[in-house]
């Protein structure tokens, strides 16, 4: 909503702009105060702390990546790899039928926990030594781009399950 008020604002005519200054500053506040209500809830409960820290001992996992995947992905660290990424929808699906196969694509699942998927895998291309080789070899395969980085967020969802079904906080040493 804070993003279509800011839209409409540079193409508002001059008796709206006031309103929607006001409107965009309210929305400010309240992201401000649910963000810090929810920092708040996890620092409260226990179980949260300790899955938020383990969460964002990987580098490219940030506070917005943590609190998206504990309210939108409880099953996080309670299924298997592939139950997980097609859950998400970063599982590569078959389009096959008959004897004809088709392109494998990714398609479903849940769209807040992709989206955010993509920006941590998007920085772990460039900070975490794992994800950063695995990319730096699909891209030298001849892989696009955009296949590589959705291969690496299913990888980056595929660790972070195993983490925390196994409740260990990210070790890798480089070198």
């Amino acid at each position: 909503m804070l993003t279509a008020e800011k839209n409409r604002l540079s193409s508002a005519h001059t008796p709206v702009r006031k309103s929607l200054r006001t409107h965009i500053a309210w929305l400010e506040r309240e992201l401000s105060h649910t963000d810090r209500d929810l920092a708040h809830a996890i620092r409260e409960s226990p179980v949260w702390r300790e899955k938020n820290d383990l969460l964002q001992s990987v580098p490219g996992i940030g506070p917005v990546g943590t609190s998206t995947l504990l309210a939108n992905l409880p099953e996080l660290g309670t299924l298997t790899g592939k139950q997980i990424a097609a859950l998400v929808g970063v599982a590569p699906l078959n389009r096959d039928s008959g004897t004809w196969r088709g392109k494998r694509t990714v398609w479903g699942g849940r769209a807040q926990v992709r989206a955010i998927l993509y920006m941590s895998a998007l920085a772990a291309t460039r900070f975490n030594p794992v994800i950063r080789v695995f990319y730096q070899r699909l891209c030298a395969a001849g892989k696009a781009k955009k296949v590589a980085l959705t291969a690496c967020m299913r990888k980056l969802l595929i660790i972070l399950n195993a983490m925390m079904k196994h409740r260990t906080r990210w070790a890798h040493t480089t070198g």
